[in-house]
Formats: structure tokens, sequence, C-alpha cells
């Protein structure tokens, strides 16, 4: 055995050592009640907007997203959305109240830094790839589309 195979292994096995063992069975099912609990105050926020005589079922949704990105910013604010992620693991990670927190916690962070070179650079960090891979994928996706429709118009 060489010597970098004897510290590998003994690495691994001190890893092994001092790791903490997870109960997938419970943070499945912490995850799944955390995101459940959101989708559900989402639904629940989407119909008491729809009961709004004016409101179209469409614009019920868009206010009811809204809502739960206020809430994300807020608990994170407050430090409140630090411990639901830290027990609902994944599921407080909804792309939209998930991404909320991920934007306001690189804003607070860096706020010292300044509102443009801290806050807004650091905001923009944690967009710019979300919002790119948005871009290229779906792109990709439409022209996948577009050429399909081509070929299978053409047979």
């Amino acid at each position: 055995m060489t010597d970098n195979s004897r510290r590998n292994a003994a690495y691994a096995a001190y890893v092994d050592r001092v790791s903490p063992m997870s109960k997938t069975g419970s943070s499945l099912a912490k995850a799944f009640a955390a995101g459940g609990l959101t989708c559900v105050a989402g639904e629940v926020l989407r119909g008491l907007f729809g009961l709004i005589p004016s409101v179209t079922d469409e614009q019920a949704a868009v206010f009811a997203s809204t809502v739960l990105v206020v809430i994300a910013i807020f608990l994170t604010g407050l430090g409140v959305y630090d411990v639901i992620a830290r027990h609902g693991g994944a599921g407080s990670f909804l792309p939209i109240t998930g991404f909320a927190n991920a934007m306001s916690s690189a804003a607070m962070e860096f706020r010292s830094e300044g509102l443009i070179t801290g806050t807004a650079v650091k905001m923009f960090n944690v967009v710019g790839p979300v919002v790119v891979n948005g871009i290229v994928w779906s792109s990709a996706a439409g022209v996948l589309v577009f050429l399909v429709k081509l070929i299978w118009g053409a047979l």
C-alpha cells in the first residue's frame, strides 16, 4: 500500500467516524412536510385572493406568489428561515421561497460593503446563474420543439 493509499484510507475512516449519520426517512418526511406546507399556504392564499370579485385566477396566483416571496424575505431577515431550512431540508428550497431566501440572505450578508458593491452585486451573483440557465435551457427547448414540429410536419 502506498503512502497516498494509506492516507486516503485513514482520511476516509476519519470522515466516517466524525460524520453524523443521516436519517433518510425522517429527513424525507421533514422535507415533504416543509415543502407541502409551503405549497398549501400558497394555495390557501390563492384561494383567498380568488374570493375578491375583481381578481382573476391568474392574478390571484401572482398575488399569492408575491406574498410567499415577501414572507420568505421577512423570515430570512428574522433568522427564522434558517431554522426552517435546518429542519425542513430540501423542502424549504421550493423555487419561489428558496430563491427569495437566497437573494435576501446574500443582500443582508454583504450590506456592509455598500448598496451597489455589496447588496446588489451579491444578489445578482445568486440571480445571474438562475437567469442565464433559464434563458439558455428554455431557448434550447424552444429550438428543439421548433425542429421537431418542422420535421414532423415534413413527414
